[in-house]
């Protein structure tokens, strides 16, 4: 079973930066696709960013509304996935979730990621 536990949110000024971390424990963190994904009030859970990975990085892939601002990687050395995110915006104000998909392939659906963590709080004023 793999426990992911998310870290670093809060509140920072608009154009600011935060960098997000999910450290994995249990399963095969090193096989698995991993995916950021945002919830905001009265809305429903998007995809922010993932990250596939077979020895080295296969891919990443952004969703439009974050690319040039956020850079999602990996550590698999410690178990960690990070996101890097610069210049935020007010409307990045969500709660992060991390989450795992066996299947390694980089969804973009929630749907299809099989453990998740238990979300970090970020904050943007304007």
């Amino acid at each position: 079973q793999v426990q992911l536990v998310e870290s670093g949110g809060g509140l920072v000024q608009a154009g600011g930066s935060l960098r997000l971390s999910c450290a994995a424990s249990g399963g095969t963190f090193s096989r698995y696709a991993m995916g950021w994904f945002r919830q905001a009030p009265g809305k429903e859970r998007e995809f922010v960013a993932g990250i596939r990975w077979n020895i080295e990085v296969i891919g990443t892939r952004y969703a439009d509304s974050v690319k040039g601002r956020f850079t999602i990687s990996r550590d698999n050395a410690k178990n960690t996935v990070y996101l890097q995110m610069n210049a935020l915006k007010p409307e990045d104000t969500a709660v992060y979730y991390c989450a795992a998909d066996r299947s390694t392939v980089l969804r973009v659906d929630a749907k299809f990621y099989d453990y998740w963590g238990q979300g970090t709080q970020v904050t943007v004023s304007s």
